[in-house]
């Protein structure tokens, strides 16, 4: 009788790899099963043929490692200790899955077991894993941070920028591809220059490795010396693991338009299940009877999940609109009186360090916030302070460390992003909105989403079309986000404050034209709560709605006014998300007229969603119809002769006042 092979692991590995890979594949096969049923809703994508991988990797992982993953995530979420009912009950809409019905297939949270999420979308979750990595370095644990992607994610943008981040950071990542072969439908041997992804680890500084991705003990060996690697400071690794999915991409799907069924069923012959019984069986090592054993073991759990699953309640209706923000709400107490005169620079400078004095868990991240201190100074000094982990200067990427907050956030500690202009943000909006805005609401509130999204707005100084854009309009239709426009030095610091405190994720922008303009700012500590109006210049004639800028404008007309007998009310929504409707509401109950002035454009702005709001709320109030000044629907020209007319000025807002009375 030959002996057992002592290169092998030891026989209770072995087992513990085979239990996991048959539980993701009988899980699957039942799912399956479930759709052709019509128990499931929505799409089905199953991990069938890949087992081998998430079962090799997450056999090295600890609780507290987290996992970020594609929207081929059964198999990462059941590696990582989700029981198969959460996982079934989850496809079934039901109120007891992982993401309390809210996710489906696509969309897999159990925080608590470190499984951060699947999405739906390419590519995120290899930005998300580099965040973990990061708050693991800031925090000074050994934890790691595993990304599971596809082969198609490797062509995407967020691939080059996340393991260009990983590798001079030296991250503790670990960077899974998972190359079944197809993207969606696109054959990997079409739409890659390079279709050796495992080499492309040298290129980015970091070890890189090609293996047989049905080879569960090889990936076994492998992710085990980058675990160790990464928890001992070595940094990242790129694993790509070739494999195939033995079903369609995702169930009901055609199958055979872009492949045939002779690859399909070569490719069965290999599965990686089949392989490692054979493999045991032959060394010794494990006997047929008790991988019997576990097939029937884990061929119950399966049964029972799927009765659980059937059985289980869906959601209250009444839940469907809750976790979109953070459900704390503090008292907030009036700001103190203020006793000096600051600009909003100086006075968001000041928020920002005593945050930073006393939460270690924030840091910044932008271009040039290090040493120089940030483009409009938002952080000079501080790096001397806190050094380079916390003031991080990092490569041009705003999708890259955009993406990279959001992993950030979700695993404990609180980023800032100083994008400079907000032009530059939006090549990371989809970062913004479907991964940062929506996480505490996909993870039904279990995921907090700390992120402080901050950079300078504005039409002035000649700054043309790529550094004058506003956007507010846009972030203010995005669930999930709060918005917030200061147009003086006090409110910026209370704002911001409360920004750096709260559990949502809070797009904080700062016009560039009036950050020099000082203002008096109370001292000590105190925030301004987010929702909430400030009268600033009480009247009773005409009320004027103002963001930013345009407050300043305003209230440089008003005492003219006021001499020719016009008494204006002038009301600074200081947020745009949420906005506070109730106080506009208020002063025009008081003065039966409304004018709304606005930088940004007409269409779809935030002067129309107010001009609605009132008309429909306080229609018996108005006196006269409302009226708004917005900016030309253009982009921003160069020119100071062009660039005044696009953009209201002191008369254009004086004359529409008096029109307004005359009406």
């Amino acid at each position: 009788m030959p002996a057992a092979d002592s290169t092998l692991p030891a026989s209770d590995v072995i087992q513990s790899l085979y239990r996991v890979m048959q539980t993701i594949r009988q899980t699957e096969e039942e799912l399956a099963r479930c759709h052709q049923r019509g128990l499931i809703h929505g799409a089905c994508h199953t991990y069938v043929g890949e087992e081998a991988i998430a079962t090799g990797v997450a056999a090295h992982l600890r609780p507290t490692d987290v996992v970020f993953s594609t929207h081929r995530g059964h198999g990462h979420a059941l590696a990582k200790g989700m029981p198969p009912r959460e996982l079934m009950a989850e496809l079934f809409g039901r109120e007891t899955g992982c993401s309390r019905g809210r996710g489906g297939s696509m969309h897999l949270f159990s925080p608590e077991i470190g499984m951060m999420g699947t999405s739906g979308i390419v590519g995120p979750c290899i930005l998300q894993a580099c965040g973990g990595g990061y708050s693991f370095k800031l925090l000074k644990t050994d934890n790691v941070a595993v990304a599971f992607f596809g082969d198609g994610a490797t062509n995407n943008g967020a691939f080059h920028e996340g393991l260009n981040m990983a590798s001079i950071w030296k991250l503790p990542v670990l960077f899974i591809c998972e190359n079944n072969q197809f993207a969606t439908e696109v054959p990997f041997s079409y739409a890659a220059g390079n279709p050796n992804v495992g080499s492309r680890g040298a290129a980015y500084g970091m070890p890189g490795f090609t293996l047989d991705g049905n080879d569960v003990l090889e990936i076994y060996r492998v992710a085990g010396e980058a675990v160790q690697r990464a928890r001992t400071g070595g940094g990242p690794t790129l694993i790509e693991c070739r494999t195939y999915r033995t079903r369609a991409h995702a169930e009901g799907m055609g199958d055979f338009t872009y492949r045939t069924r002779e690859d399909v069923e070569e490719w069965k012959k290999k599965c990686p299940i089949t392989r490692l019984r054979q493999t045991a069986v032959a060394s010794q090592k494990v006997t047929a009877s008790q991988f019997d054993t576990i097939d029937h073991d884990v061929a119950s759990v399966v049964k029972e999940s799927r009765e659980f699953a059937e059985t289980s309640p869906v959601p209250d209706p009444a839940s469907a609109t809750r976790h979109v923000y953070s459900e704390s709400s503090p008292s907030i107490p009036a700001p103190p009186p203020a006793t000096r005169s600051i600009t909003m620079t100086q006075a968001t400078h000041e928020a920002l360090a005593e945050e930073m004095k006393t939460n270690p868990r924030i840091f910044v991240m932008g271009e040039g916030i290090g040493v120089r201190g940030g483009n409009f100074k938002t952080t000079t000094g501080l790096f001397d302070l806190y050094g380079a982990e916390r003031l991080c200067d990092t490569p041009i990427c705003e999708r890259g460390f955009v993406g990279l907050a959001c992993g950030a956030g979700m695993t404990g500690t609180r980023p800032v992003i100083d994008f400079m202009f907000a032009d530059f943000v939006l090549d990371s909006v989809g970062e913004i909105i479907n991964q940062i805005a929506k996480m505490q609401y996909m993870s039904s509130g279990r995921l907090k989403m700390p992120v402080l999204l901050r950079g300078c707005i504005g039409i002035g100084h000649s700054a043309a079309t790529h550094h004058s854009g506003n956007y507010y309009p846009m972030y203010s239709q995005v669930p999930g986000l709060r918005v917030v426009v200061p147009s003086n030095a006090a409110d910026a610091k209370g704002l911001l404050k409360r920004a750096l405190r709260c559990d949502d994720p809070v797009m904080f922008l700062e016009h560039r034209e009036i950050l020099s303009i000082k203002g008096p700012v109370p001292e000590g500590d105190y925030e301004i709560e987010f929702g909430k109006a400030a009268i600033t210049r009480t009247g009773h004639d005409v009320t004027v709605v103002a963001l930013a800028r345009m407050v300043h404008l305003t209230l440089s007309v008003c005492d003219e006014l006021e001499n020719a007998g016009i008494s204006v009310e002038v009301v600074d929504p200081r947020t745009v998300s949420p906005l506070d409707i109730d106080t506009i509401l208020q002063s025009v109950h008081k003065t039966g007229r409304l004018l709304i002035v606005d930088e940004t454009f007409g269409p779809c702005s935030i002067a129309s969603e107010v001009a609605a709001q009132i008309a429909d709320r306080g229609f018996n109030d108005l006196d006269a119809p409302i009226k708004r000044i917005n900016g030309a629907f253009t982009p921003t020209p160069y020119s100071p002769s062009l660039e005044k007319v696009v953009v209201p000025q002191a008369e254009d807002i004086a004359q529409a006042i008096r029109d307004l009375m005359n009406e």
